[in-house]
């Protein structure tokens, strides 16, 4: 089982990036993809996540409004369209497997390796 997080970079406040998780060795049309992330200094939070069953998404409250998570499961990929993005987005982003959409990393059994968003001016 592997996924790989790509598609960071550094923007300036109010700009745009997707990130893209893509994953291998297991059926993703199975599966939750969770996005977490960690800035300096700061314990990994929460993002979003998108169930298996009808790819219902969820937000923290953080980036709702300014997120959208989405899949395609022909591709085996996963997205994470970030707009409005603010300094405070700045951090490592990690996409995650799991059953289910929750909130808590504990309950991912598979992560990928991170990568990095940088919002500044």
């Amino acid at each position: 089982v592997q996924l790989q997080a790509s598609g960071g970079g550094l923007v300036q406040p109010g700009g745009s990036l997707r990130l893209s998780c893509a994953t291998s060795g297991f059926t993703l049309d199975y599966y939750a993809i969770g996005w977490f992330r960690q800035a300096p200094g700061k314990e990994r939070e929460w993002v979003s996540c998108i169930s298996s069953s009808d790819a219902s998404t969820y937000y923290a409250d953080s980036v709702k409004g300014r997120f959208t998570i989405s899949r395609d499961n022909a591709k085996n990929t996963v997205y994470l369209q970030m707009n409005s993005l603010k300094p405070e987005d700045t951090a490592v982003y990690y996409c995650a497997e799991s059953f289910h959409c929750v909130v808590v990393m504990d309950d991912y059994d598979y992560w990928g390796q991170g990568t990095l968003v940088t919002v500044s001016s």
